[in-house]
């Protein structure tokens, strides 16, 4: 997915960092990844620790790293499965088609008529086979990030669920498929949270905390609210032109309250290392974040220039990518 403040590219520099500051000895350590987001940051270390604690609190991001995260062997008959899913019978007044599709007469347009019913037609096939037991658990958290991430590739946006585009691009035009949402396979055993941060951190310890929270005033609630949606796929009334839902609104996308929310989470956490990827754009400046974190303990900062996040290229082919600086503040207590 392209997704805001996604550390796919600097996955390998973040391994490199965090392995150098604990001595390269990864194999006995418990990982936490309290900001999880796609998880891919989890995923990079799933197989190189003890075990990975992922959180994160909406449930979009749960239920993708109970899938990526928590489940370590293969599922079975999941080929035959997806076939089934992709080959049912369209439904004709699914949430997601009434409430998302021009076709309703809704007036919004995040898919077109076919996908948006074939959204509804697999979540609801998936629903039932959980409730009959047809599938276990572990099925359905695959099952559902696979259709998140289909239905995800087909969205009519500009990457984020903020708005819906005028017009149907290109990739939106494909009849979504189900694609299977692989993970890595593990022995050891990992868990994963769906709760706020600041709550969470008072329950769990381990070896090494990674934070990656919002930068920025952007509710990661609003620009990903359908895709809680369709991972919930609950019953409420969408409100305004773009269909929202309600959201819990983060204290790290409020700058008043940002430096005192990060402060309890070091406090508070019962790890000896801990990392913190921000940018030299976000609501908390350098200085503040290195008072609070030489509080606690050692504070190291290191450094990369990277390529900001666009939100969709295909929408923005008229303008120049430039670059940001990734911090990482690392904190030795």
């Amino acid at each position: 997915m392209n997704y805001i403040g996604s550390k796919f590219k600097l996955s390998s520099w973040l391994l490199n960092k965090i392995s150098h500051t604990v001595n390269g000895n990864l194999q006995d350590k418990t990982f936490c990844d309290i900001f999880a987001g796609t998880g891919i940051v989890g995923r990079t270390f799933k197989n190189k620790v003890k075990k990975v604690i992922s959180n994160d609190i909406e449930h979009y991001s749960y239920i993708l790293n109970k899938n990526y995260i928590e489940n370590k062997i293969k599922i079975p008959n999941s080929e035959s499965l997806l076939s089934e899913l992709n080959s049912l019978p369209l439904c004709k007044n699914g949430f997601i088609f009434k409430n998302y599709c021009i076709g309703s007469g809704s007036n919004r347009q995040y898919f077109t008529d076919h996908n948006g019913k074939k959204i509804d037609t697999i979540r609801i096939k998936i629903e039932e086979w959980k409730s009959s037991k047809k599938i276990n658990k572990k099925t359905y958290y695959f099952l559902l990030a696979s259709l998140l991430e289909s239905a995800d590739k087909v969205a009519n946006t500009a990457s984020v669920y903020g708005a819906f585009l005028k017009h149907i691009k290109k990739s939106a035009q494909k009849n979504l498929i189900l694609e299977p949402a692989d993970f890595i396979e593990s022995k050891n055993s990992h868990k994963v949270f769906n709760e706020d941060s600041n709550t969470l951190i008072r329950k769990i310890s381990g070896d090494i905390l990674y934070l990656d929270p919002p930068y920025n005033h952007r509710q990661y609630g609003a620009n990903y609210h359908l895709l809680n949606t369709i991972s919930l796929y609950d019953n409420f009334t969408p409100q305004g032109k773009t269909g929202l839902r309600e959201y819990t609104r983060s204290k790290y996308c409020i700058k008043k309250d940002i430096s005192n929310s990060f402060e309890e989470l070091i406090k508070y956490a019962k790890f000896k290392y801990i990392f913190l990827s921000y940018n030299n754009e976000g609501l908390m400046n350098e200085k503040t974040t290195k008072d609070i974190m030489k509080k606690y303990g050692k504070y190291k900062l290191v450094k990369k220039k990277y390529q900001r996040f666009k939100a969709d290229k295909t929408e923005n082919r008229n303008h120049k990518a430039d670059n940001t600086f990734e911090y990482l503040h690392i904190l030795v207590k």
